[in-house]
């Protein structure tokens, strides 16, 4: 009787030690799949292999753009700080600011970037966008951003895809395409996205970045590529003449502008 006692008593503990070890046998042997970090630049998004980024001068819009940061977070937010519903277009945010109303969509995410530049060039005079009737919102000179931030409001409040396409000069060669350069459909709704980096491989294939806003105002961010998944998020120049599909627009050669 005693034996059984003590068979009763140790057999439980032993099914407990078995049920309590397994799970941490088998956490300890899963293969956890690595999730590659977000480059910290768009100077450090990963090229497929075999291409080097090109070289531009420095101190010029291209090498600019390069240099702009990426948030480690890859979630778009909108300008209220609600996340975007569509949250697979993007490879990576910006470090760029949104502001707090609903004004920096396609359009004026370009024009930021662009007047961001010559600001940091201290270029001043040359920070200067019309409206689609052509009136002139030059920025007032000297280094001031408070002053600076309420003058890209009154641009977005004013300026949007009709006037800028006005405002750029049309490129006829889509083989020439250079960083900075714009895809842009002017219209009630219009859309546009920049080019943001370029590199190139030995038998001269070009590829390239796109970087875009929407709407609602939102993040400015990377976009991927939803015709090639192993080249994404970059995009290969073509000079066939065919159309450039992005996650949420498609655009014709024929729409490349140039500041």
């Amino acid at each position: 009787m005693e034996r059984n006692i003590h068979l009763t008593i140790i057999l439980p503990v032993l099914l407990l030690s078995c049920i309590e070890k397994t799970p941490h046998a088998i956490i300890s042997n899963a293969v956890v799949p690595e999730i590659p970090p977000r480059p910290a630049s768009v100077a450090l998004v990963p090229l497929p292999a075999g291409y080097k980024r090109i070289n531009y001068p420095e101190g010029s819009f291209a090498t600019w753009l390069r240099k702009i940061s990426i948030k480690k977070d890859t979630t778009v937010y909108l300008y209220n700080g609600q996340p975007k519903k569509n949250q697979r277009a993007q490879y990576a945010v910006l470090n760029i600011p949104v502001g707090n109303k609903d004004l920096q969509q396609c359009a004026d995410a370009v024009m930021r970037l662009r007047a961001m530049y010559l600001y940091s060039q201290k270029k001043y005079m040359e920070i200067s966008f019309a409206d689609n009737n052509g009136k002139r919102y030059t920025y007032p000179a000297g280094a001031d951003s408070i002053r600076f931030e309420h003058y890209l409001e009154e641009v977005f409040s004013n300026c949007g895809t009709a006037s800028l396409e006005k405002q750029l000069h049309p490129v006829a060669d889509f083989g020439a395409l250079q960083p900075g350069d714009v895809l842009i459909k002017g219209g009630y709704p219009g859309h546009c996205v920049i080019v943001m980096d370029m590199a190139v491989n030995k038998s001269g294939q070009v590829i390239y970045l796109l970087a875009q806003s929407y709407m609602p105002a939102q993040d400015i961010h990377l976009l991927k590529n939803p015709v090639d998944e192993n080249l994404s998020p970059w995009y290969e120049v073509k000079t066939d003449n065919s159309f450039i599909y992005t996650p949420e627009w498609t655009f014709e050669p024929r729409q490349l502008r140039r500041w």
